[in-house]
């Protein structure tokens, strides 16, 4: 059995049911589905620190350069809002 570490949350109500109600969606359980929020989060995190020490390292970003990984992000397709 693999090793667990658990953990007591408490949120709004409201929070709450749409925790449930996602995880149900999916077809899982709600530690199931708060481990995959978590895990995104996180790796969201990592990301920041690992683009911030990248401008620190060469400078800010130009705009064609963010305007390129919105690009790639989201398909190909521009963004509405330029």
């Amino acid at each position: 059995m693999a090793q667990v570490d658990r953990l007591s949350v408490t949120m709004p109500p409201d929070i709450g049911e749409a925790v449930r109600a996602a995880a149900a969606r999916e077809g899982t359980s709600v530690s199931t589905w708060l481990t995959s929020a978590a895990e995104d989060r996180l790796r969201n995190e990592l990301l920041g620190v690992a683009l911030d020490a990248w401008e620190s390292e060469d400078g800010r970003f130009t705009e064609a350069e963010l305007a390129a990984a919105e690009a790639a992000l989201s398909g190909g397709q521009p963004s509405s809002a330029a």
